[in-house]
């Protein structure tokens, strides 16, 4: 019922402002022959007031777009009724009582007290005056009083009830907004994320399996032993390559396929030593030092310093024109130090500063809290050196708990 009265309203708004004119109208009239047997002074001839009826009425239908106005024109009205000795009853009273209503929906709540509390004060004062000892002095004081009060409480209520149901829908709103913000962003991140596991695998396996193959090529006269040595090791570098893809390209499976439960796990320094077997038999005379204690790391930091060092030795495979290069990983405290460094002229090419190789192990190490350096070396070649934190959970939450206590009384 209430719904349908809304949905009326809002189809045939000057129908419903007729209706609510006329219906106050009447109730003006009937108000201003009301009155009580004790009152002294017989209210004036009503043709006058009835002219100021019809203006308040009309000021009402206009309250809605106007509440100040509104509440000014019905206000002079119910004073020029009260000065001529009428009885403020609710029904006199009801058009001024509809431009408060309308000025407490609509407006805010300093002008709602501010025009409120000035309307009240003028009408019960111009009761006192023009009939000091008319009507009963309750019917003339507290009575208008708390009619006028009615309309400005109900008027306020409406009024927080319709800025709640505003700030519920501005924040589902922004729920709303913020959960397609997130989306976006964990779409972006993934996207990001196997865009670099298939740079990692794809470059470094083609790269290793291109040295391969060129020095099988090489050696295929001279040292056919040795060549085929290299072609069985190219046949290992390109099964490890397509591995590698499977288990990249596996996390875009729904949950439901049959070969999920097949994959790859991811790799990790565990396999450093097929790394550096796949690269030395491309050629490269590497060396790998470990330096303190080694710790357990993380699912994502083990991998984060397993791919760092095979985009480092990658590049070191494509670009350098030494075929010698170093690794060292040194555990110190809570910190993984990665040093790569090769051999080379004393200037480093563009191509290995500016790829998308460098930029995505910067992306790696700062994806687990770590950094990485990366740049020509001063008596030549080229070094990258990252550190990456051992455990960095537990050192997150130190932070936060550091902060809860700082925050702490």
């Amino acid at each position: 019922m209430t719904i349908s009265l809304e949905r009326y309203t809002e189809r045939h708004p000057h129908t419903v402002d007729a209706v609510t004119v006329l219906a106050l109208f009447g109730c003006t009239v009937l108000g201003s022959v009301i009155t009580t047997p004790d009152s002294a002074r017989p209210p004036q001839e009503w043709p006058v007031q009835i002219l100021a009826a019809v203006v308040s009425c009309v000021a009402v239908m206009k309250g809605r777009g106007h509440p100040r106005t509104g509440v000014v024109v019905t206000a002079a009205g119910a004073v020029l009724m009260a000065a001529g000795g009428y009885l403020l009853s609710p029904l006199l009273l009801a058009p001024v009582m509809v431009a408060l209503y309308w000025l407490a929906t609509l407006t805010d709540s300093r002008t709602t007290r501010v025009y409120g509390w000035t309307t009240m004060s003028v009408v019960v004062a111009t009761a006192l005056i023009a009939d000091p000892s008319g009507h009963s002095f309750l019917l003339r004081t507290v009575g208008p009083f708390l009619w006028l009060m009615l309309p400005l409480s109900f008027g306020g209520k409406s009024r927080l009830r319709r800025l709640y149901t505003e700030s519920v829908h501005a924040r589902a709103a922004h729920a709303e907004h913020t959960r397609e913000e997130e989306a976006r962003l964990r779409v972006a991140e993934e996207r990001m994320r196997i865009a670099r596991e298939l740079h990692d695998v794809v470059a470094h396996h083609m790269a290793v399996a291109n040295a391969q193959a060129g020095t099988a090529a090489h050696l295929a006269r001279s040292h056919p032993e040795q060549a085929r040595e290299i072609l069985a090791a190219l046949t290992s570098t390109t099964s490890s390559a397509l591995l590698e893809l499977r288990a990249t390209v596996g996390v875009l499976r729904q949950a439901g396929d049959p070969d999920a439960d097949s994959l790859e796990p991811a790799p990790g320094l565990y396999r450093l030593p097929e790394l550096i077997s796949a690269c030395r038999s491309a050629g490269l005379e590497l060396t790998v030092t470990t330096e303190g204690e080694p710790q357990p790391l993380t699912p994502g930091v083990d991998l984060t310093a397993y791919r760092i060092i095979q985009e480092a030795l990658t590049n070191v495979t494509r670009h350098a024109s030494g075929h010698a290069a170093r690794v060292r990983l040194t555990y110190h405290d809570s910190r993984l130090l990665i040093t790569v460094t090769n051999d080379g002229p004393a200037t480093a090419p563009a191509a290995r500063q500016d790829g998308f190789g460098l930029m995505g192990m910067r992306e790696r190490a700062h994806s687990v809290g770590g950094d990485l350096r990366a740049g020509a070396r001063a008596g030549g070649g080229f070094e990258v050196t990252t550190a990456l934190p051992i455990h960095p959970q537990a050192r997150e939450e130190r932070r936060n708990d550091m902060s809860e206590e700082e925050v702490a009384p």
